[in-house]
Protein backbone atom coordinates (compact mmCIF):
# COMPACT_ATOMS: atom_id res chain seq x y z
CA UNK A 1 0.00 0.00 0.00
CA UNK A 2 1.60 3.30 -0.98
CA UNK A 3 2.26 5.71 1.92
CA UNK A 4 3.14 9.33 1.98
CA UNK A 5 6.66 10.22 3.00
CA UNK A 6 8.50 13.51 4.23
CA UNK A 7 12.20 13.63 3.03
CA UNK A 8 14.22 17.16 4.66
CA UNK A 9 18.00 17.45 5.14
CA UNK A 10 19.86 20.20 6.38
CA UNK A 11 22.05 21.64 3.83
CA UNK A 12 25.73 19.57 5.15
CA UNK A 13 23.44 16.50 5.19
CA UNK A 14 21.42 17.15 2.12
CA UNK A 15 24.02 14.72 -0.23
CA UNK A 16 23.86 11.94 2.23
CA UNK A 17 20.18 12.38 1.96
CA UNK A 18 20.28 11.88 -2.36
CA UNK A 19 22.46 8.99 -1.98
CA UNK A 20 19.88 7.13 0.42
CA UNK A 21 17.17 7.89 -2.14
CA UNK A 22 19.36 7.15 -5.05
CA UNK A 23 19.97 3.45 -3.10
CA UNK A 24 16.27 3.06 -1.90
CA UNK A 25 14.73 4.77 -5.61
CA UNK A 26 12.53 1.67 -6.13
CA UNK A 27 11.00 1.79 -2.59
CA UNK A 28 10.21 5.38 -2.42
CA UNK A 29 8.62 5.92 -6.20
CA UNK A 30 5.94 3.82 -4.69
CA UNK A 31 5.00 6.61 -2.42
CA UNK A 32 3.91 10.26 -2.80
CA UNK A 33 6.99 12.57 -1.34
CA UNK A 34 6.92 15.93 -0.13
CA UNK A 35 10.37 17.56 0.32
CA UNK A 36 11.58 21.38 1.40
CA UNK A 37 12.42 23.15 -1.10
CA UNK A 38 15.95 22.89 -1.74
CA UNK A 39 16.32 19.37 -0.71
CA UNK A 40 13.52 18.32 -3.43
CA UNK A 41 15.54 20.10 -5.50
CA UNK A 42 18.72 18.20 -4.73
CA UNK A 43 16.49 14.92 -4.65
CA UNK A 44 14.81 15.72 -8.20
CA UNK A 45 18.58 16.36 -9.57
CA UNK A 46 19.97 13.06 -8.38
CA UNK A 47 16.57 11.41 -8.57
CA UNK A 48 14.29 12.27 -11.71
CA UNK A 49 12.12 9.37 -11.85
CA UNK A 50 10.70 10.27 -8.21
CA UNK A 51 7.26 12.43 -8.20
CA UNK A 52 8.58 15.13 -5.53
CA UNK A 53 6.12 17.95 -4.02
CA UNK A 54 8.74 20.54 -3.30
CA UNK A 55 7.29 22.68 -0.41
CA UNK A 56 8.99 26.24 0.53
CA UNK A 57 12.86 25.97 2.19
CA UNK A 58 12.79 24.95 5.80
CA UNK A 59 13.66 28.48 6.82
CA UNK A 60 11.51 29.95 4.92
CA UNK A 61 8.06 27.85 6.12
CA UNK A 62 8.60 24.27 4.81
CA UNK A 63 9.20 22.46 8.08
CA UNK A 64 6.08 23.88 9.34
CA UNK A 65 4.26 22.90 6.20
CA UNK A 66 5.72 18.92 6.53
CA UNK A 67 3.98 19.73 10.45
CA UNK A 68 0.94 21.07 9.07
CA UNK A 69 0.60 17.80 7.00
CA UNK A 70 1.38 15.48 9.90
CA UNK A 71 -1.59 17.04 12.13
CA UNK A 72 -3.85 16.69 9.33
CA UNK A 73 -2.65 12.73 9.15
CA UNK A 74 -1.58 12.85 5.68
CA UNK A 75 2.01 11.94 6.48
CA UNK A 76 2.96 8.57 7.34
CA UNK A 77 6.85 9.26 7.63
CA UNK A 78 9.88 11.23 7.77
CA UNK A 79 13.00 11.22 6.75
CA UNK A 80 15.23 13.95 8.24
CA UNK A 81 18.91 14.05 8.14
CA UNK A 82 19.88 16.34 10.56
CA UNK A 83 23.19 17.94 11.08
CA UNK A 84 23.79 18.24 14.62
CA UNK A 85 26.97 20.45 14.81
CA UNK A 86 25.78 23.08 12.96
CA UNK A 87 23.88 25.69 14.04
CA UNK A 88 20.31 26.17 12.37
CA UNK A 89 18.79 29.69 12.49
CA UNK A 90 15.18 28.31 12.58
CA UNK A 91 16.32 25.60 15.37
CA UNK A 92 12.29 26.15 16.73
CA UNK A 93 10.54 25.07 13.19
CA UNK A 94 12.62 21.83 13.41
CA UNK A 95 11.80 21.18 16.83
CA UNK A 96 7.90 21.69 16.45
CA UNK A 97 8.19 19.26 13.65
CA UNK A 98 10.35 16.99 16.16
CA UNK A 99 7.53 17.62 17.82
CA UNK A 100 4.72 16.87 16.01
CA UNK A 101 6.19 13.25 15.13
CA UNK A 102 5.91 12.17 18.41
CA UNK A 103 2.39 13.54 19.57
CA UNK A 104 0.94 12.16 15.88
CA UNK A 105 2.89 9.02 16.26
CA UNK A 106 4.83 9.53 12.62
CA UNK A 107 7.91 7.42 12.61
CA UNK A 108 10.75 9.53 11.67
CA UNK A 109 14.68 8.77 11.32
CA UNK A 110 17.28 11.41 11.43
CA UNK A 111 20.47 9.43 10.62
CA UNK A 112 20.88 6.86 7.57
CA UNK A 113 20.89 3.72 9.54
CA UNK A 114 17.40 4.33 11.06
CA UNK A 115 15.98 5.31 7.70
CA UNK A 116 17.84 1.70 6.82
CA UNK A 117 15.65 0.32 9.40
CA UNK A 118 12.60 1.76 8.32
CA UNK A 119 12.71 0.55 4.97
CA UNK A 120 13.66 -3.33 6.29
CA UNK A 121 10.82 -2.80 8.63
CA UNK A 122 8.60 -2.52 5.49
CA UNK A 123 7.71 0.69 6.06
CA UNK A 124 8.46 1.82 2.29
CA UNK A 125 7.40 -1.56 1.11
Amino acid sequence: MAGTFALVAHDRMKPALADWAAENVEALGKHTLFCTGTTGAVLKERCPSLDITRLASGPLGGDQQIGALIVEGRIDGVIFFIDPLSPMPHDVDIKALLRLTVVYDVPIALARKTADLLVAAGLFA
